[in-house]
């Protein structure tokens, strides 16, 4: 289902670029690159691995191997509005419903055959313990051999070592299972495509901040997080550069994301993945404006394609959702300031110690800095326990709010 799923987007949005070339966006080249990853996940004959979200997928696609993180199908599913039979599956074997929907979504999806079984799996030690135990029961479930990388909590010479050590271990047995040798230089070029993308990705998070901001509520959602998935390949930096080419053209035309935007808010973590009304309301009610996603940040340095193993390192130790959460605190609490927010719109997803876990700590940073937060109590993948009116309902009075309070990029 998934698979054909992916094979019917990507002709449908091929055939729909090749009838009009000129009705091209960043987003439809964001579009195809993903649905083109999909399929080359549910193609057979490739070599492929289900990971966690740290995973060096720049890495992985230097040595030949499709990758992917595992709750990027429950995100799929949820889109879709296919994720209820996954959860009601997962659920019925025992999984408990107030656990994380994206890895119930993910486990369900396997055991019901919606998953292709891959030829390994890579597990990370952070952000989160419930994606190392969803890849651990895929693991069990596909009977394949199961790669844990240990993400030390601080970055320290030792802990670079260390995990530049699993890496290149990682990427020799990789190398092997997609039947091949090791080849450096071919790392290598795959580093340099990740460091291209970088670099977009660095421009068009500085053009976002841009008052107004060029980004509409749609235009970035998901981004970083996915475009790490084809980091390491020429459509990373394809996708990069639309999207960096079409934001620097509207900024250099005087257009707003948002027509007469009026409030600049941060979303903390993921966006709700199920069709929803929320987007809209902010967009079409109260002219507001996502101009940040904690999850569209760049927070490492370019790369040595001669020695790749310690930057990779780096960039997951150094990330914030890895390490003490008074470090993502401040990090989210630097992004309100240079992106000029004046809300925070913080879901905390049922069930995620980075969500709802972390949300007495996220609401009191920023009680010092004078930012409003809201904590919307949702699932960001299942729809049964979707409340619009009660959302819509505190999402008003937020905004009402701000609306009482000046404008930080006045």
């Amino acid at each position: 289902m998934i698979g054909e799923y992916f094979a019917g987007l990507a002709r449908d949005i091929e055939a729909k670029l090749a009838a009009e070339p000129a009705a091209s966006s960043a987003r439809k080249v964001f579009a195809l690159e993903v649905a083109r990853l999909g399929v080359r996940l549910y193609s057979p004959g490739r070599p492929v691995a289900w990971c966690g979200v740290l995973a060096p997928f720049d890495l992985l696609n230097g040595v030949g191997v499709t990758s992917c993180f595992a709750e990027f199908v429950g995100a799929m599913l949820a889109g879709m509005g296919a994720a209820t039979p996954p959860l009601e599956g997962a659920e019925q074997a025992g999984y408990a419903a107030d656990t994380c929907a994206y890895h119930r979504a993910v486990v369900g999806a396997a055991m019901q055959g919606m998953m292709p079984v891959p030829d390994f799996l890579v597990a990370t030690t952070t952000p989160c313990t419930g994606g190392l135990a969803a890849i651990e029961n895929l693991a069990r479930l596909f009977r394949r051999e199961l790669l844990v990388l240990q993400i030390p909590r601080a970055e320290t010479e030792a802990g670079v070592r260390f995990l530049a050590g699993q890496l290149e271990r990682l990427a020799r047995f990789a190398a092997g299972r997609a039947g091949t040798a090791l080849d450096a230089e071919r790392v290598a070029a795959a580093v340099e495509l990740s460091n291209l993308t970088r670099g977009l990705m660095v421009e068009i998070y500085d053009l976002a901040r841009k008052v107004p901001s060029p980004v509409g509520n749609r235009d970035l959602a998901n981004f970083g997080i996915v475009v790490p998935l084809l980091m390491g390949t020429q459509a990373g930096v394809d996708v990069a550069r639309a999207t960096r080419d079409e934001l620097a053209a509207r900024v250099g035309d005087g257009k707003s994301g948002v027509a007469g935007e009026r409030f600049r808010l941060l979303w903390v973590q993921n966006r709700i993945q199920f069709p929803n009304p929320l987007l809209k309301l902010l967009e079409d009610e109260y002219r507001a404006v996502i101009v940040v996603d904690e999850l569209n940040d760049v927070t490492w340095e370019p790369i040595d394609p001669a020695d790749p193993y310690p930057g990779m390192a780096r960039r997951a130790i150094g990330l914030p959702l890895n390490g003490p959460a008074e470090r993502r605190v401040a990090r989210l609490r630097q992004l309100a300031t240079e992106y000029r927010v004046d809300g925070v719109i913080h879901p905390c997803h049922w069930g995620c110690r980075q969500g709802t876990g972390i949300r007495g700590l996220v609401q009191r940073g920023f009680r010092e800095t004078g930012i409003p937060v809201l904590n919307l109590e949702v699932d960001c993948i299942d729809a049964r326990s979707f409340s619009e009116g009660q959302l819509r309902t505190r999402l008003e009075a937020f905004l009402e709010l701000i609306a009482g309070r000046p404008r930080a990029s006045a």
